[in-house]
């Protein structure tokens, strides 16, 4: 799979609220990681956590934002869509993934 073909996107919801939240932390250096790892009840779980880049992560951008993931994850979940809902019913970052088998009722997880 070529580098091009690799994403993930942010939706504008999802892109302003990553802006909010890394004014809010105050760390100018640092970029959205998204990734994946064990756990959870379907077998993997989505993580996000502001960071700084390392030489192996994998430098991504949607909607203006520069986020980094790591080769595994991205393997995990090329295609997806991240979005963000606040409203009265709204759960958060919400991750659309065309490579899950089964998700978990929580949105975090899948296989």
């Amino acid at each position: 799979m070529s580098e091009n073909n690799l994403k993930i996107t942010l939706t504008d919801s999802a892109a302003v609220e990553v802006t909010k939240r890394l004014a809010q932390s105050g760390e100018e250096d640092q970029l959205l990681r998204v990734f994946v790892e064990a756990g959870g009840c379907s077998g993997f779980e989505y993580a996000m956590s502001f960071d700084t880049q390392k030489e192996s992560d994998i430098l991504l951008q949607s909607a203006g934002i520069q986020f980094i993931t790591d080769e595994s994850s991205l393997a995990y979940m090329n295609g997806s869509v991240i979005d963000f809902d606040d409203g009265l019913n709204g759960k958060g970052f919400d991750i659309q993934n065309p490579n899950a088998s089964s998700t978990c009722g929580c949105g975090r997880s899948f296989s």
